[in-house]
């Protein structure tokens, strides 16, 4: 390893405000090394790194991989529902309105009314 100094950025955002911290290190740095060095722990306590999916550049990763020169860490925020779960709630509400028609036509009155 040399004795180089890389420069990352962290960026974490949620609704209401986002951060995007330049962190320097030594050549080797990893994930966790650059989020413990930018502070943003102590900006946006509501991060839980044994929770929250880390990643670089969109792609999600360890919190061990070491960093390279000009990379972006990013903190994903927890989901707030389950994808899977939405679609099929999503999927049958879609079935419930083919399958009651007058359902369907009530909504539609309402909205020529």
């Amino acid at each position: 390893m040399t004795d180089e100094t890389i420069r990352v950025e962290v960026a974490y955002a949620r609704e209401g405000a986002q951060a995007l911290l330049p962190v320097q290190g030594p050549e080797g740095l990893t994930i966790g090394d650059a989020i413990e060095r930018s502070g943003i722990t102590q900006r946006f306590p509501e991060i839980d790194l044994t929770a929250n999916k880390v990643g670089v550049f969109g792609k999600v990763a360890k919190l061990d991989i070491a960093l390279a020169d000009g990379d972006r860490v990013e903190i994903y925020p927890p989901l707030i529902a389950d994808p899977k779960q939405a679609r099929k709630s999503r999927a049958a509400d879609a079935d419930a309105k083919k399958s009651d028609p007058k359902a369907a036509d009530a909504k539609g009155d309402k909205a020529g009314a």
